[in-house]
């Protein structure tokens, strides 16, 4: 381990010495103080990613820190970051009681995410989802005296499980028939196309679907949104979806050329499906939370519409997508936190007359519902747009034709929130409580949405920059 060596693992060993200080530092303190320690820590972390030197690797190129790797990286820290501002708001019951526990899983988490972004080799891929994927769970049950929260992590812990059990089987079949478990060795195994090699993909794909709940492999989502707290769900719509892309990024299309081509039908199902489950069951939702849930699914639908076209625009635009929905997203769940801690309700009835109570927050929702809705001129409709011109590309006509139809459906329920707001009449006259710190979050939110909405081109070359090293 030299110094070179450890110059170059900086993030990580910030990431993990933070979990340390925090696990520690919860044994002497309880309250708010390891969160703000956290929230420093995050800052410091992100900063060091600008540090490492691009293009390095180590361990004889199963970890490296290429431009996908960071610029995963500092998306992770950056929604972690956020969404440490809205729990920091929390200071009762559990969030008082064990906040270190919590913050100390958050970092794990996160830990787990920054080696998968780098890993290209199968053994430190898994490593890498375990230590993403089991602090999820627990903090999806951290509010364990809430009925419904044990149920909901339960069930998020029983497909993640089996989601892992599939991975593993796929990588078996990868590894019997390339001989090596590195990601290098697997393109010119599926330039030959052996049918054992062609089932651990498909069975990898699979598992991958549930990390990022792809139709049909989605059924966690809604139940886990809807159990868990406001700011942990807010960063777990955006970041374990992200690393879950990254990594099918670089299995199925780095590196890999024109033999990429045999996974265009699979995906492009898989994205049509997802698109038409997400936006067709969050019709009748009555929760916003769960509408958001199956919002979220239709937008990993859009995403893979992205992945789909398997180009080099096609990545770029995934990655700019992974951005404008960061954004939007987290925006939206933040602002929900604030109406259902001042209502105590997270139906979509307690935004009756928001716009009169709280116009500001109200504002604020109906740009995140319109970047989500993919309109002009904010995030999503950019994202929305590029994705869709890399798929024309591509000659992937009805799958754009099918994305853009759905699109117009999932205008019906995000405006059916903003007629709450804006037309229906507030059951009670007080505005809405935003606290100082989520409210922050919810600003930064905003100046993600509308700064990328009016000035899209910086966004869109970083994202063109990441995706063309991985097809030079």
């Amino acid at each position: 381990m030299t110094f070179e060596t450890l110059t170059l693992l900086l993030p990580e060993l910030a990431l993990f010495a933070l979990a340390v200080v925090v696990l520690l530092g919860g044994a002497i303190r309880r309250g708010v103080a390891m969160g703000w320690v956290t929230l420093v820590g995050l800052v410091v972390a992100f900063a060091l990613t600008f540090t490492v030197r691009e293009g390095a690797s180590l361990l004889d190129g199963a970890f490296v820190q290429d431009s996908l790797a960071l610029f995963a990286k500092r998306l992770f820290v950056a929604s972690a970051a956020l969404s440490l501002l809205g729990s920091l708001t929390l200071r009762t019951g559990a969030f008082a009681r064990r906040s270190a526990e919590y913050h100390f899983a958050l970092v794990a988490s996160l830990l787990g995410m920054a080696v998968l972004a780098s890993a290209r080799e199968l053994i430190l891929l898994f490593v890498g989802f375990e230590l993403m994927s089991i602090p999820l769970f627990l903090m999806t049950g951290f509010l364990k005296r809430d009925a419904v929260a044990p149920e909901a992590a339960l069930k998020f812990f029983l497909v993640g499980t089996a989601s892992s059990a599939v991975i593993v089987y796929g990588m078996s079949f990868v590894y019997g028939v390339a001989g090596s478990t590195m990601l290098s060795e697997i393109p010119p195994a599926v330039r030959d196309g052996p049918p054992l090699l062609m089932l651990g993909m498909a069975l990898l794909l699979a598992g991958l679907g549930f990390k990022i709940a792809a139709f049909p492999f989605h059924m966690w989502a809604p139940d886990t949104y809807e159990a868990a707290s406001m700011p942990f769900v807010a960063w777990l719509s955006v970041a374990p979806k992200a690393a879950g892309f990254v990594v099918i990024i670089r299995l199925y299309l780095a590196g890999v050329g024109t033999a990429a081509l045999i996974w265009t039908p699979a995906i492009a199902v898989l994205a049509g499906m997802t698109m038409v489950a997400g936006n067709l069951m969050a019709i009748p939702q009555q929760n916003i939370k769960r509408l958001l849930a199956y919002s979220g699914i239709a937008h990993i639908g859009y995403m893979l519409v992205g992945l789909a076209a398997l180009s080099s625009s096609g990545v770029a635009m995934l990655l700019f997508y992974l951005i404008a929905y960061t954004f939007g997203n987290m925006g939206a769940f933040l602002v929900v936190q604030a109406v259902a801690q001042s209502e105590q309700s997270d139906r979509i009835e307690a935004y009756r007359g928001l716009a009169q109570r709280s116009p500001l927050l109200a504002l604020a929702m109906l740009l995140f519902l319109l970047s989500l809705g993919g309109i002009p001129f904010v995030a999503g409709f950019w994202a929305k747009l590029y994705v869709f011109w890399a798929a024309v590309e591509r000659g992937m006509y009805g799958l754009v034709f099918l994305g853009a139809v759905l699109a117009v459906v999932a205008l019906y329920y995000y405006l059916l929130v903003a007629r709450r707001m804006y037309i229906e009449a507030p059951e009670r006259p007080e505005p809405v409580h935003v606290p100082r710190l989520l409210g922050v979050a919810i600003g930064t939110c905003v100046i993600g949405v509308v700064g990328m909405g009016l000035y899209p081109a910086p966004w869109v070359t970083l994202a063109q920059r990441v995706a063309a090293t991985l097809f030079s």
